[in-house]
């Protein structure tokens, strides 16, 4: 049995959640989920749409606000009594903040980052990037299980968890959170920078690399976004020269999205940009360079000046 844990905040169920999911289901075997927090109960019916074996709620007044102490001691003790073979979580702020001293606590190994799952020969092997993305490596799990898998943000896609043909059931674990036992005080949860922006919860984005050549430029970029009703984001060379805030990159050193759609826009397509946004359901792009990378991955490619294709596009779009 896989135990996916599910993230929310405020009551509020991460997307990155259902990509676990869709994860946990590939990788084939009964899963259950779980969900942390305090009056939970419309996020545990959200995720009881799941094809799952059941959902589990640990609601305590104590997990109210998300501390590392309080779900380490509350998911080791929810992992002794479901003995699963395996966690899986979404590779989130979060996560990389409690999973390793989680890990740590049972002593089982843990594997980040995770983008695909194979079984060639009946043991599971994860792949995950190596090298800022340059190269990926198959690994493997030793010693006991349960052992701990993180989903990268965009390598499964949310739209391809199965939903069960009726909700699965929903079960409140008897579990005794102890606040006594949590060391931590509560913070505002992390962010890159201020007012930053959580792109890997856009549905839709505009994005711009060099092709667009100067900051004033940019405004083609945002009323295309606006007529879409999408996301403004960058590669890496626009935010280092300030165009755009840091918060609003994609890559490798950015974050990583997986939108409905993704507009490239003079993005030429380096790997280090490409790790960032190749889970895309729909990429469409456009440059002038008809040996840009960017075309190997897009489903729909334009060559030609996007100061002309633009306009045109916002034009058709207000009609």
């Amino acid at each position: 049995m896989i135990l996916v844990v599910a993230e929310q905040r405020e009551g509020k169920l991460n997307r990155a959640s259902w990509e676990a999911i869709a994860a946990a289901q590939h990788a084939g075997g009964p899963v259950k989920i779980a969900v942390l927090g305090s009056a939970v109960d419309a996020v545990a019916s959200e995720l009881a749409a799941a094809e799952a074996a059941e959902v589990i709620v640990v609601d305590a007044p104590a997990l109210e606000q998300y501390t590392s102490d309080g779900h380490v001691m509350t998911l080791a003790a929810l992992i002794a009594e479901e003995q699963p073979s395996q966690v899986f979580l979404p590779h989130t702020y979060q996560t990389r903040d409690f999973a390793p001293a989680l890990a740590a606590r049972l002593q089982r190994a843990l594997i980040t980052d995770v983008t695909a799952l194979k079984a060639p020969r009946g043991a599971m092997v994860f792949v995950r990037p190596v090298f800022q993305g340059k190269m990926s490596a198959e690994v493997t799990a030793e010693g006991p299980s349960p052992h701990f898998v993180t989903c990268q943000i965009g390598a499964f896609r949310a739209d391809a968890a199965k939903r069960g043909s009726a909700p699965a059931s929903v079960r409140k674990a008897a579990i005794d959170v102890d606040a006594s036992k949590i060391r931590q005080k509560p913070e505002a949860p992390f962010k890159e920078a201020k007012q930053a922006v959580d792109l890997s919860q856009a549905e839709r984005i505009v994005a711009v690399g060099r092709g667009i050549k100067a900051q004033e430029h940019l405004e083609v970029a945002e009323q295309l976004a606006q007529a879409l009703g999408a996301e403004i984001a960058a590669s890496r060379p626009i935010c280092d020269a300030g165009w755009l805030p840091m918060d609003r990159q994609i890559g490798s050193s950015g974050q990583t999205v997986a939108p409905k759609l993704y507009l490239a826009l003079g993005i030429s397509g380096a790997i280090q940009h490409l790790v960032g946004m190749k889970g895309a359901r729909t990429i469409v792009a456009i440059n002038k360079d008809p040996e840009a990378p960017i075309f190997e991955i897009a489903d729909y490619g334009i060559e030609g000046d996007l100061f002309e294709v633009v306009p045109a596009l916002i034009a058709e779009l207000k009609k």
